[in-house]
This record gives C-alpha cells, sequence and structure tokens, in this order.
C-alpha cells in the first residue's frame, strides 16, 4: 500500500470515529469538551489519572500519561513496574496485573484510561470493572469489532472501526495527543 493509500485510510477511520457518552452517541467535539471539563475537576480536585494498556497500548498509555504528568500538572499512574507486573503476575494470575493494584489506589473521583484495540483484554476488563466500586469515570479507547466489550464499559467510550493493530494505534496516540493538546491549549486561554 502507498503511503497516500495509508493516509487515506486513517482518514477514512478517523471519520468513523464513535464516541458515546454514558451510553448516548455525542459528536467527538461534545466528548472532548467532556474530557476538558472532567480533567479540569480532576487536577482542581487532586484526584489521580491512571492509565492502562497491553503492548503498544501501555506504550501509549505510559506516553501520554507522562505528558499529562509534565505539562498538564496532574498526578498519573501507570501500572509498568516489572517487579510488580511479574508478580502479580505470577501470584494471582495476568487477568489481575491491572485490577490489584488498581484497587490498592484508586478513589472515587479519580480517572481510569483504558486503551484496547481489541477491546477484548482479561486484564484491561477486569480493572475496568473494578474501577465501578471506586466511583472512578472510565474513559475507554477500542478498535477492531464494533461488539467489543470495553466500548460498553466507560463513562465515556471512543471507538474506530480500524481492523489492522497498527491503525488502531496510531488513531489512538492520535485521539489521545488531541486530548492533551486541548487541555493544554484550552487552560491557557481560560487563565
Amino acid at each position: 500500500m502507498s503511503w497516500s493509500k495509508h493516509l487515506e485510510t486513517l482518514n477514512r477511520l478517523t471519520s468513523k470515529l464513535e464516541t458515546v457518552y454514558q451510553g448516548r452517541p455525542v459528536t467527538p467535539d461534545e466528548a472532548f469538551d467532556l474530557l476538558f471539563a472532567r480533567t479540569l475537576r480532576l487536577r482542581a480536585d487532586n484526584g489521580t489519572l491512571f492509565c492502562i494498556g497491553n503492548g503498544a497500548s501501555a506504550a501509549i498509555s505510559s506516553h501520554f500519561s507522562a505528558d499529562m504528568a509534565k505539562n498538564g500538572a496532574l498526578h498519573t499512574e501507570v501500572f509498568t513496574d516489572l517487579a510488580l507486573l511479574s508478580a502479580i503476575s505470577n501470584d494471582m494470575g495476568f487477568e489481575n496485573v491491572y485490577a490489584e493494584p488498581f484497587s490498592r489506589r484508586a478513589k472515587a473521583g479519580d480517572m481510569l484510561v483504558a486503551i484496547s484495540s481489541s477491546g477484548r483484554s482479561p486484564n484491561i476488563l477486569k480493572c475496568v470493572r473494578r474501577a465501578a466500586d471506586f466511583h472512578t469515570d472510565v474513559i475507554t479507547f477500542s478498535a477492531m469489532d464494533s461488539d467489543n466489550p470495553l466500548r460498553e464499559c466507560g463513562f465515556l467510550n471512543f471507538y474506530v472501526p480500524a481492523r489492522l493493530y497498527g491503525n488502531a494505534e496510531s488513531l489512538h496516540a492520535m485521539l489521545l495527543h488531541y486530548w492533551t493538546d486541548l487541555f493544554l491549549n484550552e487552560e491557557k486561554q481560560e487563565n
């Protein structure tokens, strides 16, 4: 596939972005307005922004977490410590690798960003379901099948109909960069 065809594919997929807020469809602009307001409140309340994902989605969540901590002055956490990951995986099973440390650190009013291209990763879904126990807002980013369970779990859900992991991951990174840039630029305009 040529570069121009690849860009056309990404543009087509971007135009098919679906955003759902508390079970009802909203426009992407409405979704990002909600995220902006919620992110401001999270920082004002000294809440924590938790970010989870597997593989490339873990790298994307870590990058997003770093940007929001450094540039957005938010308290963020990712569970990427190798000793913690391997201890929980070995002793409690990989499906608990995020839910276990999250349940020890989360509190009401925090936010969980869950990224999964397939939307079917058991460890991501278990942590997202655990977030309900803490009254934590969940923001999801998924792709692949339109019936993936992750896209039904969040306070706000972003879904792109990408079938290839590279496309899904590129679009998720783009959406998270947009969230970061929107938050930083809008915040400057408000001050």
